[in-house]
This record gives structure tokens, sequence and C-alpha cells, in this order.
């Protein structure tokens, strides 16, 4: 593994630990795996315009964000059920955009050579999304135990949720390279629900589930590199490890 490609991973593994936290603690763990498929027709549509996959899906994961959430306030629906009927579409159409080598690697991830521009651009954005998460954990907390409370507050509960969306397309964006569109809401989700079990606290919580998506996105690196597999479902299988570990374990908050 190169010097780049250790620090994106590091990177886009801190920005999903907490990420996952408030997905976990929001009940988003389908909506995590399936709004990371929204990003397919954005990478088929970036192969045929011959651009780069990674910018095709960060554009269409904003998208889908910013639609899941338009919806969701319209509707009044869950978000899982909103991100669920995006997420069909998405897929459908993604599908028929990548067909063949190009569609697994985009399903299942290939992390290849990490340019300096991918390495700057992915630090940045993983640098953005904790930066966001850590500043307003306070608001996302209290929106999460009563809307109606915090916006009695002063919390501007509709924009706030719509910006934690976009952290987490972000997110999930960042992990593409790695875990592919099938795999990244579960680097995003398994940490973050063994973290909750673990700690005693949120900041807690915090601390163990960057730790442990930080040590499975390190760990299932080393052993695809090693074994010469796909690094998306060896990192995945060690995150899932640890989560069999964390079930000896009765605390959760």
């Amino acid at each position: 593994m190169t010097v780049n490609a250790l620090l994106l991973s590091i990177s886009m593994a801190a920005a999903a630990g907490l990420v996952g936290c408030f997905a976990v603690m929001r009940r988003m763990t389908l909506a995590a795996d399936a709004l990371s498929h929204v990003a397919l027709p954005g990478i088929g549509i970036a192969l045929v315009l011959r651009i780069h996959p990674v910018v095709g899906a960060i554009l269409m994961l904003i998208l889908g964000a910013v639609l899941i959430w338009g919806l969701q306030e319209r509707t009044q629906l869950a978000t899982e059920t909103v991100t669920g009927v995006v997420f069909s579409t998405a897929l459908a159409a993604g599908s028929m955009l990548a067909t063949g080598d190009e569609l697994i690697e985009a399903l299942f991830g290939s992390p290849g050579r990490i340019t300096n521009w991918e390495l700057a651009l992915g630090i940045t954005a993983a640098v953005g999304v904790v930066v966001f998460i850590l500043a307003t954990k306070e608001r996302l907390v209290l929106i999460l135990v009563s809307p109606e409370i915090a916006h009695t507050a002063g919390i501007r509960v509709s924009r706030t949720n719509l910006l934690y969306l976009l952290t987490f397309a972000v997110t999930i964006a960042l992990g593409l390279r790695y875990l592919g569109v099938l795999l990244m809401g579960s680097l995003i989700i398994i940490p973050a629900a063994t973290a909750r079990r673990l700690a005693r606290s949120l900041k807690g919580m915090f601390a163990t589930a960057v730790l442990l998506a930080v040590l499975s996105t390190v760990c299932g690196n080393y052993l695809a590199i090693r074994l010469g597999e796909p690094t998306g479902p060896l990192i995945v299988t060690v995150a899932a490890a640890f989560f069999a570990i964390g079930l000896l374990s009765r605390r959760e908050i």
C-alpha cells in the first residue's frame, strides 16, 4: 500500500466512524447502505463522458442527498422509505450505464493508484466531515431526542438534517475507491454499531467507532495485498469480526 493510499484510507475511515455514530442512533442503518448505491449512475455517466468516476459519484451522491431530503420534507415519510425509492431507481439506472469490469469495480471497489490531487481532495473532504460532526454534535443529539425542542431552542432542524445528509453523502464518496457502492455503507454502520455496545458515553462511542473503522480499513487493506483479493470485502469482514467480538459485551448507550 502506498503512503497516499494509507493516508486516504485512514481519513475515510475516521469520517465514516463519526458519521456512522449518528446514523446508528438515528436508525438509518438500512438507509446508509441504500444511499451508497445512488453513486452508481454517477459513476456510469462519468465513464460514458470519460471523466473521473469519483467526480460523477460525488455529484450524484450530493444530488441524491438533496433529493431524499426534499422528498422527506414534502411527504413526511421516513428517511429509509424515501432512500429506498431513490436507491432502487439509481441502481436500475446505474446498472444500465456501467457494464462489465467497470460495473464490478464500481460495486466492490478498486483502489488503484491514488494521485496527489485525489489525496488532497479526499483529506480535505474527510476533515470537513469530522469538523462538521464535532461542531454540531449537540444539535444533532437534541434533534435526535426531540425535533420540537430543538426547534424551540433555535436550531434550524431542516437545514441541519440536510447538512448531515450531505456529510453522509460525502463520506460515502470518500470510500468508493476502497469498498464500492455495495459495501461502503457497511463501514459506516458496523464500527458505529460495535462502538455503541462498547462505549459508555457519546465521546467514547465516537472514539471507539473511529478506532474500529481505521483498524478495519488498515487490516483489510493489508490482507488484500497479502491474499491478492479485493479490498472491500476484506475490510467489511474485519469490521464484522470486531462486531462479533463486541457482542460479548453487554454495554450499550
